[in-house]
């Protein structure tokens, strides 16, 4: 990407949010736009970083035997009543926003459990067909009395949320925790420490339900850790009638040894149980004939919010004061920012074609009106990882290599840059690869 074309906005980072530092810079700069309270369009760097993470989610899924599938955002009022949760989302709790006119009432999809039961149905006849596990990424919609930490919160947002059918309770449980162990790898991938914790089930229905939180000063939920356990629980489940089965469950005796911490939720599952094919009427047909209902799970998680997570935690600063923010090089939407003085500039077009060659992310500053300083803060705020400066050092074919997160710095020969970038998923990944390569120079600068 040429710089130039993305028409970045000069911020000042001292007027910088403290509480959400990365998205704001991102707002500020123009790469996010705030229509109204909750509701936003995305610029390149969110949209890449975001559609970085789908892959992984989808991989991950896929290898699991997951099938990808699209469900209506606008959905009709009729199959939210075979449920049984119309009013539920409309009145008791107004969630859901809806819309009424000559053709009859909708509702935007706050979630799709309703359509999933109807389509799973329709291809799941017997026995033989189970189980099954259909997810989709897609954009929600949820009346959120106070949206709040920008996409943290907000009014729409990008959901991955899945469906599982079995035959029998035995058989959701075994999905059940082949999805936990599939959450866990995505976001070990992430770069992301998640605690699952005991949950409440909500609106979702079902009598098990697990989170997914990762630790954070900006989350707006509290959650005990038992270290020696590695089990936690949502704080709300001391409020719970039935507390003391979900402590006895998870072996918790002693609350006191359970330490707190600030978290937000990236995940939710639920076993839902029979609630939905029987409240619908949908069923299979068993090894008998007979039509049994199915038993199903469903599975969520906020990528809108992981993106702001993986953001916020990876904000930097320099004696105290925020400098911008920098995105892990597995995930980032461009791994390098070339930076370059006027009289390097063809050297820096070789470079930048080079690496678009060899299928590196890479972000050219081609801006004539700014210096060489300027260009280099501005690839902090943008969160490219690595950032190459052609400038006064640039001789005998060295180049140097700044990583972003730590701000150290690397010279290296300019014909392995490729090779360096390319391999590099992080800085200790980097020097195993160098160790590694024949005849590839790097010298670390002394400073």
């Amino acid at each position: 990407m040429r710089l130039s074309k993305l028409n970045i906005k000069k911020i000042n980072l001292l007027d910088v949010d403290d509480n959400y530092s990365a998205q704001d810079i991102l707002m500020k700069m123009g790469e996010l736009y705030q229509f109204e309270s909750g509701i936003y369009a995305y610029g390149t760097i969110w949209l890449k970083l975001q559609k970085n993470i789908e892959n992984i989610i989808i991989e991950e899924l896929d290898k699991a035997d997951c099938m990808q599938v699209e469900f209506p955002k606008l959905q009709p009022k009729k199959i939210w009543e075979q449920s049984n949760r119309w009013s539920v989302y409309t009145k008791e709790n107004d969630i859901m926003y809806t819309i009424e006119n000559n053709l009859g009432e909708y509702g935007l999809a706050p979630t799709a459990e309703e359509c999933a039961t109807i389509y799973g149905s329709n291809r799941l006849l017997s026995y033989k067909n189970l189980p099954a596990t259909y997810y989709q990424i897609s954009e929600k919609f949820r009346k959120e009395i106070r949206a709040r930490g920008y996409l943290f919160r907000p009014r729409t947002f990008t959901m991955m949320d899945a469906y599982s059918f079995d035959k029998s309770k035995e058989d959701m449980n075994k999905t059940y925790n082949k999805m936990h162990e599939v959450y866990l790898k995505i976001f070990e991938r992430l770069g992301i420490k998640i605690i699952p914790t005991v949950s409440d089930g909500g609106t979702m229905g079902g009598n098990v339900s697990e989170e997914f939180q990762a630790v954070t000063a900006l989350g707006e939920d509290t959650i005990l850790y038992d270290e020696d356990l590695d089990v936690g629980i949502n704080k709300e489940v001391l409020d719970f009638e039935n507390k003391d089965e979900y402590l006895a469950q998870l072996n918790i005796k002693d609350i006191s040894k359970m330490k707190e911490y600030s978290s937000v939720e990236l995940g939710n599952n639920f076993q839902l149980g029979t609630k939905y094919s029987e409240s619908m009427g949908l069923f299979f047909k068993d090894e008998q004939g007979k039509e049994k209902p199915y038993y199903m799970g469903c599975y969520g998680i906020g990528v809108g919010r992981i993106v702001a997570t993986i953001l916020e935690n990876n904000v930097i600063k320099e004696n105290e004061k925020i400098k911008g923010f920098s995105i892990p090089a597995n995930i980032a939407p461009y791994k390098v920012q070339i930076i370059y003085k006027e009289d390097k500039k063809n050297i820096a077009e070789d470079l930048y074609k080079q690496l678009n060659e060899m299928n590196v992310p890479c972000i050219i500053d081609d801006r004539d009106d700014e210096s060489i300083g300027s260009k280099i803060k501005d690839a902090h705020i943008m969160g490219t990882p690595y950032v190459i400066v052609l400038g006064n050092r640039f001789e005998n074919g060295i180049v140097e290599i700044e990583e972003t997160k730590s701000c150290k710095k690397y010279e290296v020969d300019f014909e392995k840059v490729g090779m360096f970038l390319r391999n590099s998923e992080g800085i200790r990944d980097v020097l195993v690869f160098l160790h590694n390569l024949h005849n590839f120079r790097m010298h670390k600068i002394r400073r």
